[in-house]
């Protein structure tokens, strides 16, 4: 994980290794993620880093609705 102060906000980046063993998911199903744009990433040199406010917004985004009624 990589901090960086903004504007005196400390913010997060994880590596995707980091954010496939979060989500209990395979490394390559996060990278598929980054190219099918429904996570965003910088790419830094080779390597690519998920902030923490994208991660929760993909997490949030990615919540089963049931609609059924019964």
């Amino acid at each position: 994980m990589i901090n960086n102060t903004m504007r005196g906000k400390k913010e997060n980046y994880h590596t995707i290794q980091e954010v496939a063993d979060t989500l209990k998911v395979a490394y390559l199903t996060v990278y598929r993620w980054i190219q099918d744009n429904r996570i965003q990433a910088y790419k830094m040199g080779k390597q690519y880093r998920i902030s923490d406010n994208e991660l929760s917004r993909f997490i949030k985004s990615s919540k089963y609705k049931n609609d059924k009624k019964g």
